[in-house]
């Protein structure tokens, strides 16, 4: 184990906290999920509904869970009232030191506890990772500092013993801290540890000038450890550290271990062997459901579809398209950069000329909202686009659309395309990742393989002809509809993957 003779540390306090959860009768340790965003208070993307789906289902299987995320301006705006946990302590990292505090949502919801890490200097931005389409520069230390702080604050906040799942690069160094400071080592000794890889293609990296700045002992910049191609790679360093390795579906965990599909880190990937697994996300049905959903213009289901055709119209009418019943609309709603598959789209034959509707939900890249935007003038019949995501359009668009666009370059798991067929929006994806273990082709789909603009063209020629047959359409609108993307068998899955930790951590006794 290495170790570090001077850790940065935070300064004692007496009663400085105040437990969030009582310790479990049957010594299970409690869940403990690190993340940079958590529904709904902080996000970007997938990854604050799949923290938040995952947390939620093993609170309500039984289990103690907290979460630690950080006090962003945006928490304000769904959890006005805070109240302290305890009083502040500081942390030292490099040379500097900051003030922490931990607050906790009035009154406490029913769910998993959330923690708020306070960090004010760190978090009190307009963005969770920068502004104006720049991340911010200071992001490796933003980061470190909430998860050095977060390994403070468990002791004084958490009764009895603790799992600790960091969540993506933004937290992967607290996992580091846990094993190379001796305070930390002796504390967390058989602490087990999990780390999920939400989207490889994110890593953390940074120069080495910023070692000292995130508390980062030299000694693990080294290619075993933090080191890169010259770099500092956050990702990589929690990858080396953790106990166990999950990414979010198993068709993605087998991608992460080739070349092609590793992001530069598939020897790693390789290396840990059984201890990296790939667990399918799910989606909270009881929201994604159009048959109960208050946010659609009618409800509707498997068994009763007609209203859809109204959620069709509406739609239309929302992106300012001619009202046409039989005229096959294609969705898409996500963030507007290069992994989602932008380049097919625009190069597409068929999006350019074919008498189709097309809906675009969503910000991104200014260079493909200003193609998209330039789309919709040349087609302004057939192509709407709003880049002002809500929550409610987006379900509107699932409700409305008759197919979904995900002709993703990679899709580590994907949420869209299973809200998609929950709705009976047939999507039209490449097979990578989650999208490859959530959709059969031709039957609750259409895949394709190549990422060239032609293979796209030909898996929406397929769905059209299906869709021109309602003797053909309508089985697999209703296969899709009664496809179960909820978290039971997940969570189960994960419970196997914690007691695997739990037996690696106990090993080191």
């Amino acid at each position: 184990m290495l170790t570090h003779a001077t850790p940065p540390s935070s300064h004692e306090a007496p009663d400085v906290g105040v437990p969030v959860m009582p310790v479990p009768e049957d010594g299970t340790p409690t869940i403990v999920h690190l993340t940079s965003e958590y529904s709904p208070f902080a996000r970007t993307g997938g990854l604050a509904e799949a923290v938040m789906g995952l947390a939620s289902h093993q609170k309500q299987g039984g289990a103690n869970v907290v979460v630690f995320v950080p006090l962003y301006r945006s928490v304000r705006d769904h959890a006005p009232d805070l109240a302290p946990l305890g009083r502040p302590i500081q942390v030292d990292l490099g040379f500097r030191s900051e003030e922490v505090r931990f607050f906790r949502e009035v009154p406490s919801p029913a769910g998993p506890k959330v923690v708020f890490v306070d960090i004010p200097s760190a978090f009190s931005r307009n963005g969770l990772y920068g502004e104006g389409g720049r991340d911010y520069a200071d992001n490796a230390r933003r980061f470190a500092l909430f998860s050095r702080a977060v390994l403070d604050g468990i002791p004084r906040l958490i009764a009895g013993p603790v799992l600790v799942h960091a969540h993506d690069w933004h937290t992967a160094l607290a996992l580091m801290y846990m094993r190379c400071y001796s305070d930390l080592a002796a504390r967390y000794a058989t602490t087990p540890t999990v780390l999920s890889v939400h989207n490889a293609g994110y890593q953390g990296h940074f120069p080495p000038s910023l070692l000292n700045d995130c508390g980062i002992p030299p000694e693990v910049y080294t290619y075993q450890h933090l080191e890169w191609y010259d770099r500092i790679n956050l990702l990589k360093g929690g990858l080396t550290f953790a106990d166990m390795v999950v990414t979010v579906s198993p068709t993605h965990a087998q991608e992460l271990r080739t070349p092609n599909g590793g992001f530069g880190l598939h020897e790693v990937f390789q290396w840990l062997g059984n201890r990296f697994v790939g667990i399918t996300n799910g989606i909270d049905q009881t929201v994604w459901d159009p048959s109960t959903d208050e946010q659609i213009t009618a409800n509707y289901s498997p068994n009763d579809p007609w209203n859809k055709s109204r959620c069709k119209a509406a739609l239309q009418r929302s992106f300012g398209l001619p009202q046409r019943k039989r005229i096959p609309l294609f969705g898409l709603t996500g963030r507007m950069v290069a992994q989602k598959g932008l380049d097919l789209i625009l190069a597409s034959q068929l999006i350019w000329n074919l008498d189709a509707q097309f809906v675009f939900l969503g910000a991104g890249d200014a260079r493909y909202e200003h193609a998209l935007l330039a789309l919709a003038r040349a087609r302004p019949q057939h192509v709407g686009v709003q880049l002002n995501f809500t929550d409610r359009l987006e379900h509107r668009l699932m409700a409305g659309a008759d197919m979904f666009l995900m002709p993703s370059q990679y899709e580590p798991c994907g949420l869209t395309q299973m809200r998609a067929q929950r709705y009976g929006a047939l999507p039209i994806g490449r097979r990578v990742g989650g999208i490859a273990d959530t959709v059969q082709d031709d039957h609750t789909g259409f895949l394709f393989d190549d990422f060239q603009p032609a293979a796209l063209d030909r898996a929406i020629s397929r769905a059209l002809a299906r869709f021109a047959d309602p003797r053909e359409w309508a089985p697999r609108m209703s296969a899709a509809m009664q496809q179960d993307f909820g978290w039971q068998r997940s969570a189960e899955r994960y419970a196997q993957l914690y007691r695997q930790a739990i037996g690696i951590a106990a090993s080191r006794r």
